[in-house]
Formats: C-alpha cells, structure tokens, sequence
C-alpha cells in the first residue's frame, strides 16, 4: 500500500438490507448499527477474509458509510465518517472513489452488481456485505 489510507466506502442501504433481520421497521436504527460495527472495523481493520484486501485488514482506515433516505441523520461517530447521499446513494459512492487520489486504495463494500462495476472500473476493490457484517 503507498503511504497513503485506505479508503472503505460502505453502502449502508445494500449492507443492511443483506440480511432479513427486521431492518425495515427501522432503517435509521438499522444504519445506526451498521455504524458502530464499522466503529470497530476502523479500530481492527476489515476482518480477514479471501476477498478482503491485505491492506484493508490494517487500521487506520478512512471509513465512510453512504446513507440514503430514512437513514440520513445518522450522525458520525469516531472513526466513520457519515455521509447522507442526495439522491442516488450508488452515484455519491461512484463521486466519492472518483474524487480520491489515483494511488489511494479504495475498497466498496456492497453486493448491487452495477455499482461493482462503477467503481472497479475506477480502480476500487469490492466485497460483499458479509466482509463486514460480522
């Protein structure tokens, strides 16, 4: 890895709505949860997995959960930064790889298929939900 952090980028709704856990009743307090686990992540790093990069197993890492409609309002909290996307939570995501400096590392984490292919496209490495729902 260069010098540089790495940056995870979490798609909150995709992440949540992986698993059938009642998180529809409550999709804020949904997102809220995701936020302290990733909380942990960015003290640990990523947890060991084939999929996950080495350099993503390495703290400190920049994390940045992408909320979207009833999930924005979900504050920060040490070490995830929150951002609440305007519309499309894919296209702020794609924005936020896009704007990071070329030999930064970049890790997406989300299952939608045509998000994968917008931000590997743009050089980012991608993992499921599970690479960080514990």
């Amino acid at each position: 890895m260069s010098g540089l952090v790495g940056l995870v980028v979490v798609d909150a709704a995709n992440v949540v709505g992986s698993v059938p856990d009642g998180w529809w009743r409550d999709r804020h307090g949904a997102a809220e949860r995701l936020r302290d686990r990733l909380g942990a992540v960015a003290v640990s790093g990523v947890p060991e997995r084939a999929d996950v990069p080495d350099w993503a197993r390495q703290p400190p890492l920049d994390i940045v959960l992408v909320v979207e409609g009833a999930a924005r309002g979900v504050e920060p909290v040490e070490g995830v930064r929150v951002e609440a996307a305007p519309g499309s939570a894919d296209d702020l995501i794609v924005a936020l790889v896009a704007a990071r400096e070329p030999e930064r590392p970049c890790l997406v984490v989300t299952a939608d298929r045509e998000l994968r292919e917008r931000v590997t496209a743009l050089g980012a490495e991608v993992v499921g939900p599970r690479a960080v729902r514990g």
